[in-house]
Parts: C-alpha cells; structure tokens; sequence
C-alpha cells in the first residue's frame, strides 16, 4: 500500500502543474485558436528584436495577452518622434511609447504589435508571441484579425521616410498576413467602435496593407508615409509571390 505521504504528493502534483506551469492564455470573445499566423510556406520570419532585448517594462503590463484570428490586414501608423534619433536610442523612445499606452492611455500594454526604427530595424510590440495572432490596441474599431506596425518617426508632408524603414515594413507585412491575403487587395472588416470612422456594426471595405487614417480620423501615419503605400503594397505582394503555391501571389492586381 501507498503511504500517507505518497498518496498527498500525488493528489498535489496537478495543482503544483497549474501553479508552475504556463500562465493563462487570454482570447478574445470568438477568436479562433491562434497558434501562429500561418505566414506563406517558404517566406521567413525577419528578424527582430525581441521584448527582453529592448527592456520592455514588463511591471508596467496590466493584462496578459488576447489572441484574435490571423491578420486579415495591416495598419501603418508612425509614432509622432522627431526622426533625427541615434537608432541606438530607439528602445529607449519604445519605452516611451509603453508608458505613454498604459499610463495615459490607460491601456494594458503597447498599442502596437511591431515598430520599425529608421535604421530598419524590427522590435516586438505587444506581448503574447510574434508568430502569434495578438490583439493588439493600434487601430480603435479594427484590432481584431489586424496587425498595428508602427514607424518611428514623424513623416507629415516632404519627410524623406528612410529606405530601410519602407523595407522593413515590406518584409514585416509580407510575412505577417495571413494566407490568401493579398497586399494590393481589400477587405471587408466590421467596426467595433463608433470612435472609429465607422459605426459601430458598419462593414468598412479597407485596403489590406492601410494607414491608420483610413480607419480612425487622424492624420497618422503622415502623409509622406501614407502617399508610399502603394508602392509598399505592390513590394509586399511581390515578396509573398517568390513563395511557390501560395494562392493570394499570382494576383498583383488591386482590387480597390
């Protein structure tokens, strides 16, 4: 027979398991389990810098994170910084932007999934996993089954945005969307919020790859980087089209 002590360690041994384990995985009402985004078979995750490597204020994170469907859509927003910045200092102005987000904004972490210096240089966002789908708080009425990409910079009228940014941007994009996106084309996403340009429960017909003007009334992110949009969709769809099979590739048509 099992002894008293024995018999006690394996009754704890599920509820030591749940306490030392993985913590709770947070989704959003109705997502669909996201295990990743699925990305075009071929088309590597670029490369970045992670949360821990920037010194993400991880005290500061109210919530963990939720999860929504893989992205349907990108939005392009900039940060308002002045562009003259050492790239060196840019994890330095990321967390500004956190606290900014939780303190004054009041939300639970970063708003955005990913930033891009102007050195081109990619840095995780929002907690909860790169390869995952996060919700994040970017874009007021559409964060669900979208991705927030924010340039560091501010790129109002007759700013040069740096190469290196627009390239990071087009790789980022590329490899996030999900499969059968398609960067030149659109896409039909319902708002969640009456802030946003469209009422609440309104079909908005936005681009795939947009700026964040085009969904909420503001003048992010500057028309300099508004007015390369097209050029970064048709680089984005020109990237996922190097994938073999991939079935959103052969069409570099926009249907907007």
């Amino acid at each position: 027979m099992w002894s008293r002590r024995l018999v006690l360690g394996v009754l704890l041994l599920p509820l030591a398991l749940l306490v030392f384990g993985d913590g709770p995985v947070f989704r959003a009402p109705g997502a669909e389990l996201a295990t990743g985004p699925r990305p075009p078979r071929g088309l590597p995750q670029p490369a970045m810098v992670s949360r821990r490597d920037w010194h993400a204020d991880e005290k500061l994170v109210r919530e963990g994170p939720h999860y929504t469907g893989a992205a349907r859509a990108v939005f392009i927003h900039h940060t308002g910084n002045p562009n003259d910045y050492d790239c060196a200092d840019a994890p330095e102005l990321i967390r500004a932007v956190q606290r900014d987000h939780i303190r004054q904004d009041g939300w639970d972490d970063i708003g955005y999934n990913f930033l891009v210096d102007r050195c081109g240089t990619i840095y995780e966002g929002r907690a909860g996993g790169v390869g995952r789908a996060v919700m994040g708080a970017h874009t007021k009425g559409f964060n669900a089954d979208t991705v927030g990409i924010a340039a560091i910079g501010n790129f109002g009228p007759g700013v040069e945005v740096p190469k290196p940014m627009t390239d990071a941007l087009v790789r980022l994009a590329a490899w996030k969307l999900r499969p059968g996106a398609d960067p030149l084309g659109s896409v039909d996403l319902v708002s969640t919020n009456d802030e946003s340009r469209f009422d609440e429960g309104q079909v908005a017909r936005l681009h795939v790859l947009s700026g964040h003007r085009d969904s909420f009334e503001t003048r992010c992110p500057g028309d300099a980087l508004y007015a390369l949009l097209p050029e970064l969709r048709e680089r984005a769809a020109k990237l996922r089209a190097t994938v073999p099979g991939h079935s959103a590739a052969a069409r570099l048509r926009p249907s907007f």
